[in-house]
């Protein structure tokens, strides 16, 4: 089980590497420029979705973005969250 985090932009080759090798009982957390891949409607919102592992935003990075409502299946994650994240999962894979 690998947390991924994840910074690249939805249309870069990393974040299309990273939704290519995260799997079920993986984790993603979207942060930086990657949070825009969670704005409902991004046709890379479904690709996450579908690939099977857990999908996480960063609350503040989101906030920044102007992104103001998820798609259902992603949880918004504060800083303790983002904590408890890397708490959960021994490895960890950074895509930017």
């Amino acid at each position: 089980m690998i947390l991924h985090t994840l910074s690249a932009t939805p249309y870069s080759v990393a974040f299309s590497e990273c939704l290519a090798i995260a799997k079920p009982g993986d984790a993603i957390l979207l942060l930086g420029d990657g949070v825009y891949g969670a704005r409902p409607g991004e046709r890379v919102a479904a690709a996450l979705t579908a690939c099977g592992a857990d999908i996480h935003v960063l609350e503040t990075d989101a906030q920044a973005a102007g992104i103001e409502t998820l798609p259902e299946e992603m949880q918004i994650e504060d800083m303790d969250g983002f904590v408890a994240l890397t708490e959960r999962f021994a490895r960890q894979m950074a895509w930017y």
